[in-house]
């Protein structure tokens, strides 16, 4: 049997490799023995995402503290982790994404020389200051992994690119989309009002939190949106706020009292899905939503100055406006006035099937 450990340690890493879990189980439990090792953090985010697929943790490092730092998370990683990985004794450590769970676990495996498996390789801002550690994170895991997992076909040149072998990269598509057709197959994502009675249609979805934005940032950000409820008083814009007090004071403050704007406590993943299907389109400083949304055909306005998810600005399917309040304003009347809809025949992220092509991958490997 081959021994694969997971680790995992937020909400966006446990949906995506989810699917990998389910299909080793289902499809691979004769040649493949899959555990999931939890860092703990996000905690109440994870156990959340765990529930949506029905698996559970086989280790769980419990490293969440109040106010931790990204020194205290990889701190506690480093001191907890190799403790299971001598116990366990993998073949192989799979990591997801670009967090300091995924950075300092696969260095921890490096460390003990088992072999580093990366989901989600390759993806570049080329700037290290945004976003913030995610693009010196997913820099470091490469140096070192056996198995980069690349998402599409621009991960795969950046890789190469930055010379690593072309023997150790691997073009698989995104598990996010395999995620999606495990939870759209048992979930409708049309129940609005048990995500929040004040709903109504149309809406406007917001998501933004990213820590580059804090300060004029989210201030440009806030007054963009003032103005685009003020001009289009039929729609509803829609934002769940984040708790960190970067986001959250600056948000209440300038969008607090608008009649048509709907600010919510941050919700549960099933619900920001609800909320993205049943959308007009959406303004987002998020990685994952650039992603998310092609599945649900929405129109992305990315609040960032550059994007690891190329593909959606190269296909249509976004456009980058930065944290400029002009750009952003002119971004939402164009898009509301125009209405340009996106209909995909082919996910640029994907067909669904990446979980079975790395557990595929992985068992030719050792075998």
């Amino acid at each position: 049997m081959i021994k694969i450990l997971i680790v995992a340690g937020t909400r966006p890493e446990i949906i995506k490799i989810s699917p990998i879990i389910l299909k080793a189980k289902s499809d691979f439990n004769n040649s493949i023995e899959i555990k999931l090792c939890l860092t703990g953090q996000h905690k109440s985010m994870a156990q959340e995402a765990l529930l949506i697929f029905e698996i559970g943790a086989d280790f769980d490092l419990e490293i969440m503290k109040p106010n931790q730092s990204l020194n205290d998370i990889a701190k506690s990683v480093f001191e907890k982790l190799p403790k299971i990985l001598n116990e366990y004794n993998p073949d192989v450590v799979l990591v997801q994404g670009d967090t300091t769970t995924a950075a300092v676990s696969a260095m921890c495996a490096f460390n003990l020389k088992i072999p580093v498996g990366h989901i989600e390789a390759g993806l570049r801002s080329f700037n290290l200051e945004s976003p913030f550690p995610e693009e010196a994170n997913r820099k470091i895991i490469n140096t070192f992994s056996t198995f980069n997992f690349a998402p599409t076909l621009s991960a795969k040149n950046n890789l190469l690119s930055e010379s690593v072998h072309k023997n150790n990269i691997y073009t698989v598509g995104n598990t996010i989309v395999d995620a999606f057709k495990i939870i759209s197959k048992n979930n409708s994502l049309d129940d609005l009002a048990n995500t929040n009675s004040l709903i109504r249609k149309p809406f406007i979805l917001i998501t933004a939190h990213r820590r580059e934005s804090f300060g004029d940032g989210f201030k440009n950000i806030c007054e963009a949106i003032k103005k685009s409820a003020e001009d289009f008083p039929e729609y509803q814009f829609i934002y769940p706020v984040h708790l960190n007090p970067n986001v959250k004071e600056p948000v209440n403050k300038t969008l607090g009292n608008l009649q048509n704007v709907l600010l919510m406590e941050p919700v549960s993943y099933l619900n920001l899905l609800t909320l993205l299907k049943n959308c007009e389109f959406v303004l987002t400083d998020s990685g994952g939503i650039q992603e998310e949304a092609p599945s649900f055909e929405k129109f992305c306005i990315v609040m960032r100055d550059v994007t690891e998810r190329i593909e959606s600005i190269q296909n249509g399917y976004a456009i980058l406006v930065g944290t400029n309040q002009e750009k952003i304003y002119d971004a939402v009347s164009n898009q509301i006035n125009y209405k340009s809809k996106i209909s995909i025949d082919k996910n640029p992220y994907g067909d669904g099937n990446a979980s079975e092509r790395i557990l595929t991958i992985i068992e030719n490997h050792f075998n």
